[in-house]
């Protein structure tokens, strides 16, 4: 038997899209038996790809099992009961009150099950005046306060990359969860763990925050250089791409400015303080960008980086989806599906010394597993399945 951190761990995974999901594919790669209810249709992140399941349901669906249910009928809440009496851990990530108007809200299971940990993700959390408006990560970035720090000064708001506010709100879902299955090891009892996305994003700002605080205004948007005083700071043109820079002790000004080949202004008073430099920023961008625009991103980088700078390369997509690092590191797992293809498939980022790690394993089809799973329910027989299925309510 493998010796994992979540082993023995039983995870009913009701989530959609991509908040939910993230938490409970975490939770499977730490060795947890996730199993992920989908309605009979299958859960609608898997549609989006038209004919092909698209990679981001791939990647967040990982090591589970799935079952489809019809919530809304009378069998199927007494399955989705029968599931959750022997389980660990409830996730789910449903507009607020849905899981309430389906006689499956948190006092209803709570009582079922009382060790059980309920985790509940939201956009703006189950309480307040906007706990009912709609939410998704692009929403979430705009009212978080994100949107309007992504972009440049004189141009319009722009959206971050990605989806972090989905991400993240998973990653706290995740959290939450760990630390109610550590109070429960102690006290026994289990209890509703509540994420809002708004709020997990606030601490995305840190720096942003301390600017306003500091200057009484709201600092100018200019996503590409820092909100603090650390000067330079920004991404710099190349011959054929860009690197990215950061300045954040005084060693790396003396690193970047030796490598560009303006050691002179290591001498003067305007250059000697990181507060001075920020005043020149736009010159210092000049310099870099005129010794940087002649040489190709890659040299560029390795001669920052030879120079204990804190640099990268704006790599693209397709280099990162290959990058050799993260292949070397197992982070990324090469597979080939039957159907979609060669995959690089991520694996958790959480990496543990003394527990075994956990083989990436293929998304499951729809009930895949119905009938293994529903099969382990008392007073559930092949016949019975065989009729709900037909009724679909499997």
């Amino acid at each position: 038997m493998t010796s994992t951190p979540l082993a023995g761990i039983r995870v009913i995974d009701l989530t959609q899209i991509y908040q939910g999901p993230y938490a409970a594919f975490l939770m499977a790669a730490a060795g947890a038996d996730v199993i992920k209810v989908e309605p009979p249709a299958g859960e609608r992140l898997r549609g989006r790809g038209g004919e092909f399941t698209p990679l981001s349901f791939v990647m967040l669906n990982s090591n589970k099992r799935s079952v489809t249910l019809d919530l809304k009928s009378t069998e199927g809440k007494g399955l989705l009961k029968q599931l959750v009496a022997d389980a660990d851990v409830l996730l789910e990530n449903f507009a607020p009150g849905v899981m309430d108007r389906l006689d499956l809200g948190w006092e209803v299971l709570h009582a079922l099950n009382p060790k059980l940990i309920y985790g509940s993700g939201t956009g703006y959390g189950l309480s307040g005046p906007d706990r009912d408006q709609l939410a998704m990560d692009h929403t979430i970035q705009a009212a978080s306060g994100v949107m309007s720090s992504t972009g440049n000064e004189g141009q319009p708001p722009a959206r971050a990359g990605g989806a972090p506010s989905d991400l993240i709100g998973g990653v706290h879902l995740y959290a939450g969860v760990m630390s109610a299955l550590v109070g429960r090891a102690s006290t026994g009892k289990g209890t509703r763990v509540e994420v809002s996305m708004l709020e997990a994003m606030f601490f995305t700002l840190c720096s942003e925050f301390a600017a306003y605080h500091a200057r009484g205004e709201v600092p100018p948007r200019n996503s590409a250089r820092s909100p603090s005083g650390a000067s330079p700071y920004g991404i710099y043109r190349c011959a054929d791409g860009w690197i990215a820079i950061i300045c954040v002790a005084e060693s790396h000004w003396r690193g970047i400015a030796r490598t560009i080949g303006r050691a002179d202004v290591l001498e003067t008073d305007e250059f000697d303080a990181a507060h001075k430099r920020k005043k020149r920023e736009a010159e210092i961008g000049d310099m870099i960008e005129a010794w940087s625009g002649n040489l190709s991103r890659d040299e560029a980088f390795a001669r920052m980086r030879d120079a204990k700078v804190p640099v990268a390369p704006v790599k693209t997509l397709d280099e990162v989806y290959q990058d050799p690092h993260l292949l070397a590191r197992g982070a990324l797992t090469p597979m080939l599906h039957p159907e979609l293809g060669a995959l690089n498939l991520p694996s958790s980022p959480i990496r543990y010394s003394d527990y075994d790690s956990v083989p990436v394993a293929f998304f499951p089809d729809p009930g895949q597993h119905n009938v293994e799973i529903y099969g382990e329910l008392p007073g559930i027989s092949n016949e019975i399945l065989a009729s709900y299925a037909e009724r679909g309510i499997i």
